[in-house]
């Protein structure tokens, strides 16, 4: 794993998203419900910043929207919750220590749902 810090906790909102502009990706840091995600910062369907849209509970899961068409994403796997997307967003795992959160791209933490999100602090 190649974890790399991406910003501090504080410039995350509670209950919002932060883009953090990387070499090769953007990723949406999200913070909700006590809980920090990582995923990419591009929706599946309308390939738009989901940074710009609302961080929720949709059908009892933690989403960010997509802010033109209303498609909602599960922060902890990044699979669509409703139309019109049909595709997941990658998600990455992500780890906080002190006030730094660190992301790595180049994991996809989809594909083992047992990493934990990392807890704020």
């Amino acid at each position: 794993m190649a974890f790399e810090r991406v910003c501090a906790l504080s410039e995350v909102p509670e209950d919002g998203a932060l883009r953090v502009e990387l070499a090769d990706i953007d990723v949406a840091v999200v913070r909700f419900e006590g809980g920090i995600y990582a995923l990419e910062d591009r929706c599946s369907h309308a390939e738009v910043a989901l940074t710009d849209g609302d961080v929720e509970i949709f059908d009892g899961a933690p989403t960010i929207e997509c802010a033109l068409h209303g498609s909602c994403f599960d922060l902890r796997t990044g699979e669509p919750t409703n139309l019109p997307a049909t595709e997941p967003v990658p998600v990455y795992p992500v780890r906080v220590e002190g006030e730094d959160v660190y992301v790595d791209t180049e994991a996809d933490a989809a594909v083992d749902d047992r990493l934990p999100r990392a807890a704020a602090n």
